[in-house]
């Protein structure tokens, strides 16, 4: 018997990297799976979700951006799978490194529309499922770099400041539904964090030095099983709380400088 037996999530951005890792492992509890990206390598997600845990699992395309393809993608989840606890708020793309006076106002909307906008509407759209049924969980990806106001990812650590601020807010209004609204701020080996390696090696070094765990996260073992934590009912009293699933990192900071 799993944790999660008997449960639907969404996991949006789950072709690979984080949301991937997280699939993995609420699928690995019992929890049937939406894989949602514009990926397409996220129908073999999918069908290996099946294939290695038994669960049911699908996989749809989705562009968080745009609000009706969001709104269709909660209403799938309940048609394919027949029901929906579980939102998983990881989905992020573009960006990049640049000093603030050179980020244009296209930039930073850019960084909104799919760190902010994206999460606003899908937790729109599930919540009548979930105050219908007096249950829900809302598990939504942050950043250090945002929590640190880290340099040269203005509207990165914009949106994912909104977007936790944004889930903290569900949380209080919502808990009296008996939802509960999370955020998980990792630190992780993604291909967005192998490309930062490959950018600027000497600090992805240094960063690691000062990791006091002195390694980077595993997408599925290390932040996979806390959002496991956060869906199951061992959380049902934890709520608007922000936890870093970083190896310390987020004790005293972290000289994060790419374009040094």
């Amino acid at each position: 018997m799993g944790q999660l037996d008997g449960q639907a999530a969404i996991v949006t951005g789950a072709a690979q990297g984080i949301g991937l890792g997280i699939a993995r492992r609420l699928a690995g509890a019992g929890a049937d799976v939406l894989v949602t990206d514009l990926n397409p390598s996220g129908e073999a997600v999918a069908e290996a979700l099946t294939e290695d845990f038994g669960v049911r699992a699908a996989f749809r395309t989705v562009d968080v951006r745009n609000k009706d393809e969001v709104y269709d993608m909660v209403a799938g989840a309940t048609q394919e799978l027949g029901r929906l606890d579980i939102l998983v708020n990881n989905a992020w793309g573009g960006g990049g490194f640049g000093p603030l006076e050179h980020k244009t106002d296209e930039i930073m909307q850019a960084g909104l529309d799919v760190g902010l906008w994206a999460a606003h509407w899908a937790m729109q759209a599930t919540f009548p499922t979930f105050q219908d049924q007096g249950r829900g969980r809302i598990v939504t990806l942050a950043s250090l770099n945002g929590v640190n106001a880290h340099p040269y990812t203005a509207e990165y650590n914009v949106a994912k400041e909104a977007v936790r601020a944004l889930t903290r807010t569900a949380a209080r209004e919502w808990a009296k539904h008996g939802i509960t609204a999370n955020i998980v701020c990792p630190a992780a080996i993604t291909p967005a964090y192998e490309s930062f390696r490959a950018s600027a090696p000497e600090n992805a070094a240094d960063l690691l030095k000062q990791n006091p765990m002195g390694r980077m996260g595993d997408p599925e073992q290390d932040i996979g099983g806390v959002v496991v934590f956060l869906a199951s009912d061992d959380a049902q009293y934890l709520t608007g709380n922000t936890l870093f699933v970083d190896g310390g990192s987020h004790l005293n900071g972290v000289s994060w400088d790419p374009l040094a």
